[in-house]
């Protein structure tokens, strides 16, 4: 599994549609919206097409999708890699026994869960969502895979925010991101 680097005019056509929001959610927050980049087709269908590329030839088994824009580009990129989905869910939305794990916030605790039979010993998957931030729910995600006995080969994200380095958290897998920003 290779990580290419991307191509400069398939970064700036990404970049054309981040809307960046100041102030939102709160005072001091510069939001990266993705939302003019889902309603483009073309840059849509690029954005799975870059996800999808260093796990063509890497024998994995599934994508597991972190609720809930993980899910966006986690189930076309299933798709388009032949595999199967994962999702995980926040805590009390999964029908069937599941495992659970609990990660910090900047001011508390949130919890994920997945199924309990959701993967098998073995098996391998990459772990998406559309954020990199501080890494805590990428990281309680990747210790799930883990508790299962899944093999993580990669992770990977439309959005890097380097300067939350969240990246630490991941430090153990290989990190497969479209655009950073500060």
């Amino acid at each position: 599994m290779t990580m290419q680097p991307i191509p400069p005019e398939a970064t700036a056509q990404l970049q054309a549609h981040i809307r960046a929001i100041p102030d939102f959610p709160q005072p001091g927050i510069l939001f990266r919206d993705i939302t003019p980049l889902l309603g483009d087709a073309a840059t849509l269908r690029l954005t799975i097409d870059l996800l999808a590329a260093p796990y063509r030839d890497a024998q994995i088994d599934y994508i597991v999708g972190i609720e809930s824009r993980g899910f966006l580009f986690g189930m076309p990129l299933a798709y388009q890699l032949g595999v199967g989905f994962v999702p995980v869910r926040k805590m009390g939305k999964l029908p069937h026994q599941t495992i659970r794990a609990e990660y910090t916030l900047e001011y508390g605790t949130n919890v994920v869960e997945v199924h309990a039979d959701a993967v098998q010993p073995g098996q391998r998957v990459v772990v998406v969502d559309d954020l990199l931030a501080t890494g805590g729910t990428a990281a309680a995600t990747v210790a799930l895979m883990e508790r299962l006995g899944a093999q993580v080969v990669g992770t990977a994200f439309v959005i890097e925010l380097s300067g939350l380095k969240g990246r630490k958290k991941l430090a153990n897998y290989p990190i497969h991101v479209l655009l950073s920003y500060p």
